[in-house]
């Protein structure tokens, strides 16, 4: 058997051992599913199966998954993003630092750590009309300006407003201000 065979074969036993236990299937139950005698299924699961092409349908059929998903490897759920991946944005000549900590692009949240050394601002970018901004010190104290109003969160501190409104961080203070923005897509009765 070739590498490429070897791999396939390989990935499809390990998802359908995955697949077929997450529904608290045996072999005999999946096998009697997909009407196959179980040695196959037992054989398909010890990597040393050849499989038909109607064979991997009828098991995605029953498994309620795509023939790709049975042959490619397994995806973690988790991932690890080092430091020095973390893509950052100078901003303000480089006297606030804010470090983009979601991998996924998901249009309903946004998550960043913001960094601005004593003395600097930054105008917050609004977002979209629904969206929610959750702003969280982390060390130091930031002041949130937005209409007209003042808002001085310390450490430990949360302040939550709309995030369509147009509003400014600033450090006063004399060390660095660290803080964590979440915004998100929000309900209309939040």
């Amino acid at each position: 058997m070739d590498t490429n065979m070897e791999l396939l074969s390989h990935h499809l036993a390990n998802n359908l051992v995955e697949l077929r236990q997450r529904r608290n299937l045996t072999q005999s139950a999946l096998a009697k599913l997909v009407d196959l005698p179980r040695s196959t299924i037992a054989n398909l699961e010890s990597g040393t199966g050849n499989p038909s092409l109607a064979n991997l349908a009828r098991l995605s059929s029953a498994l309620q998954t795509s023939i790709d998903q049975l042959l490619t490897p397994q995806r973690t759920s988790a991932t690890l993003i080092k430091a020095s991946e973390t893509p950052i944005q100078e901003r303000s000549q480089g006297h606030v630092k804010v470090f983009k900590l979601l991998p996924d692009k998901l249009p309903s949240m946004e998550i960043d750590r913001m960094e601005i050394e004593p003395g600097f601002s930054m105008k917050g970018i609004p977002h979209a009309p629904g969206t929610k901004e959750y702003f969280h010190c982390v060390q130091g104290e930031v002041t949130v300006k937005m209409s007209g109003a003042e808002y001085v969160v310390k450490k430990g501190d949360t302040l939550a407003f709309p995030g369509q409104v147009s509003h400014t961080y600033v450090n006063s203070g004399k060390v660095l201000g660290i803080g964590l923005s979440v915004v998100v897509l929000a309900p209309l009765s939040i």
